[in-house]
C-alpha cells in the first residue's frame, strides 16, 4: 500500500459534497491505496489548490509525490497507470484496449450528458421544461442499461453485477459517484 506521505487528495471540507471527489475516493479505495485527505473551503481556496489546479481551481486534485493530477476521470486513469501505485493490484480500467475505449466513452457520456440532464431536473422551474429533462434523463439511463447488459459479461459469460464484469471498474465508479448515499 502507498504511504499517506505519497498520496494526497484535495477535496471539499464536507463529505459527500462533490461526486467528483467521491469518484476519486472510490478509486483509491478500490485500489487499496492510503492517502491524506486535505479538505478545501469553497469560499477560500488554498494556495495549494490554486497552485495544483491553476486553470480551473477546483477539486479533486490528487497529489502524488508532489505532482498534481486534476479532473476525476483522469485521476482514475492515473491510479491505474502510475508506477509504484499498485495498491492491492486491482485494475480500474479494463485490460482490453477496445473495452477501455468503451468504458472511457460511456464515462464521458455520464459526465457530459447524463449528469447535466439530472441536474437540469433540479434547476428547472417550469414544469414543461422539467418534463423534458426527466425524459432526457430516462433516455440516458436506458442507454446505460443496454451498456450494462453488453459490458457486464462475467467469467461465465452471464450478466455480472458491474459494467466491468465481476469486479467494480472505471465505468462503475464514474456512474456510482452520482448515486445517493445508501443507508447502512
Amino acid at each position: 500500500m502507498a504511504g499517506s506521505e505519497e498520496l494526497k487528495l484535495l477535496g471539499w471540507w464536507a463529505p459527500g459534497v462533490s461526486p467528483f471527489v467521491l469518484r476519486a475516493q472510490m478509486a483509491l479505495a478500490v485500489k487499496g491505496l492510503s492517502y491524506e485527505y486535505l479538505p478545501e473551503d469553497r469560499g477560500c481556496k488554498s494556495d495549494l489548490l490554486i497552485a495544483s489546479n491553476p486553470v480551473y481551481k477546483k477539486v479533486p486534485v490528487l497529489i502524488h509525490d508532489g505532482r498534481p493530477v486534476c479532473e476525476s476521470l483522469l485521476i482514475l486513469e492515473y491510479l491505474d497507470d502510475a508506477p509504484g501505485l499498485a495498491g492491492n493490484g486491482t485494475s480500474i480500467l479494463p485490460t482490453d484496449p477496445y473495452s477501455r475505449a468503451v468504458a472511457r466513452f460511456w464515462a464521458a457520456y455520464v459526465n457530459g450528458k447524463l449528469f447535466p440532464s439530472c441536474i437540469g431536473i433540479l434547476k428547472t422551474a417550469k414544469q414543461e421544461e422539467r418534463a423534458g429533462k426527466v425524459e432526457e434523463t430516462l433516455s440516458g439511463l436506458r442507454h446505460l442499461e443496454g451498456v450494462l447488459a453488453e459490458c457486464s459479461k462475467g467469467e461465465a459469460e452471464a450478466e455480472a453485477p458491474f459494467f466491468g464484469g465481476d469486479t467494480i471498474g472505471f465505468l462503475d465508479i464514474a456512474l456510482g459517484c452520482y448515486l445517493p448515499p445508501l443507508p447502512s
